[in-house]
C-alpha cells in the first residue's frame, strides 16, 4: 500500500506538533531551567515543547499507518469571525473587564460556526464565564477586573 503524504492529515498535524515543540525548545535554550522544585524560566517551555514534540511523532506515526486525507473545505466565515472576535476580547478587557469580554468572546465565537443556536451560545458563555472567572480569577488570583466599574480590583 502506498502512503500519500501530501494529503495525510494526520502526518501534517504530527508536522506542525513537532514544529511547535522544537521551536519552544529552541526559543528557551539560553533561559535557566532550573529544576522540578524550583523550576526557572527555560523549564516550562523546555518540558512543554518537549512533550508536543513527543506527541508529534505520535500523530505522525498514526497518520502514516492509518492515513486520513485532508478535507478541503475551508469555512471563510470561521477566518473572519475568529480573529475578530478575539481582537474584541482584547479591546472589552481593557474597557469593560473580564466577565463582559468573556462572554462577548464565546458569543461572536460562535457565530463562526454554521449552526449556531443563540440559547445554546449563551448557556456555553455562562458556563464559560463562571468556570473562567472561578479558575483564572479566584484559583489562580489573575488581577483582572470582573466588571470595570461594579466589580473588580
Amino acid at each position: 500500500m502506498k502512503i500519500n503524504i501530501w494529503n495525510n492529515k494526520d502526518f501534517w498535524a504530527g508536522l506542525h506538533y513537532i514544529a511547535v515543540g522544537a521551536l519552544a525548545m529552541w526559543i528557551a535554550r539560553d533561559y535557566p531551567f532550573g529544576s522540578a522544585l524550583r523550576m526557572g524560566p527555560g523549564y516550562f517551555p523546555t518540558v512543554l515543547g518537549g512533550i508536543m514534540v513527543l506527541f508529534g511523532l505520535y500523530v505522525a506515526a498514526m497518520g502514516l499507518r492509518k492515513p486520513e486525507q485532508i478535507d478541503t473545505n475551508w469555512s471563510l466565515r470561521a477566518l473572519i469571525i475568529l480573529p475578530i472576535a478575539m481582537v474584541l476580547f482584547g479591546i472589552l478587557m481593557e474597557h469593560v473587564g473580564f466577565v463582559p469580554a468573556l462572554i462577548v468572546l464565546v458569543l461572536v465565537s460562535s457565530a463562526a460556526g454554521r449552526e449556531f443556536k443563540m440559547i445554546e451560545a449563551l448557556l456555553l458563555a455562562a458556563g464559560l464565564t463562571v468556570l473562567s472567572v472561578l479558575m483564572f480569577i479566584y484559583g489562580l488570583g489573575l488581577p483582572y477586573p470582573l466588571i470595570k466599574g461594579l466589580w473588580g480590583y
